[in-house]
């Protein structure tokens, strides 16, 4: 089956392209969608009048493409999990979780957009693919650290008591030898 391409399709071509495809593909999905059209003379003729309208959407669609994606540049993403035992996550970071810490950040992108090929099961930084358009990607900053619960103590914390708790000795050491002197 001939079809007009109406707009840019991946892996099939580009607006205005004339394609070969299954008949079940055209007849199913690229035309009800409005991505295609029979390739016949009147069809021709008609796309040929609608060629620079078409292309004006498409390069709209683009540019806003471009300006989402500089946008997800600029927006940090950070993602809070919970963690066992040596920093093992429990569960992972998916596509859905980084669309919704991506909402929560003010930025709304459908998390089919967004390119993992594997969910994330460590803690973190990582540079996440984002497919805004079939020529625009854009990059986004994903960290992922630790939940720590109220009044739950950081690893940090207890070193830092122990060292005064050294110093406290020392110098109560020190005290003690000058009244022994005394």
């Amino acid at each position: 089956m001939k079809l007009i391409l109406r707009a840019d399709v991946d892996s099939l071509g580009r607006l205005g392209d004339i394609v070969t495809v299954k008949p079940g593909y055209g007849r199913n999905f690229l035309v009800p969608q409005g991505l295609a059209m029979p390739a016949t003379d009147a069809n021709l003729k008609q796309f040929e009048l609608e060629h620079k309208k078409l292309q004006v959407k498409a390069d709209a669609l683009k540019a806003a493409a471009e300006e989402l994606a500089t946008k997800i540049a600029a927006t940090p993403v950070s993602i809070t999990v919970r963690v066992g035992e040596g920093d093992k996550l429990y569960g992972a970071v998916t596509a859905a979780n980084i669309g919704d810490a991506l909402a929560e950040a003010g930025v709304e992108i459908d998390r089919r957009k967004i390119v993992l090929s594997d969910p994330i099961r460590s803690l973190g930084e990582f540079d996440i693919e984002v497919k805004l358009h079939p020529e625009v990607r854009g990059e986004l900053k994903l960290t992922v650290v630790k939940h720590i619960r109220p009044g739950e103590e950081t690893e940090e914390a207890p070193a830092e008591e122990a060292e005064a708790e050294v110093v406290e000795a020392e110098v109560a050491d020190a005290e003690s030898e000058e009244s022994a002197e005394a």
